[in-house]
């Protein structure tokens, strides 16, 4: 079993690290706005991995809040790219 636990963090640490090159490199703010929600939702993933793994619910609140966090930063992004849309055309 330690063996899956450890495939299953690698695959998550991976995941991170071509997420985070997605934010950086961008090219657009779109596409940093799907990296960081994706990177939200790898790290609530792993929460929620280790919440199994380890046979606890102590982390309950964190997935609570970064849940929270991504869909309020996911609306404020479409509002700002709407917003500077509109005042192009």
């Amino acid at each position: 079993m330690s063996v899956l636990i450890v495939a299953v963090y690698v695959v998550f640490a991976v995941a991170g690290l071509l997420t985070l090159w997605r934010i950086i490199v961008g090219p657009s703010i779109l596409d940093r706005a799907v990296a960081s929600d994706v990177l939200l939702t790898l790290v609530m993933c792993a929460l929620g991995a280790d919440m199994v793994i380890n046979h606890h619910t102590r982390s309950l609140p964190a997935l609570l809040i970064i849940a929270a966090v991504g869909v309020f930063g996911s609306i404020a992004v479409a509002r700002f790219v709407a917003r500077r849309d509109n005042t192009n055309r």
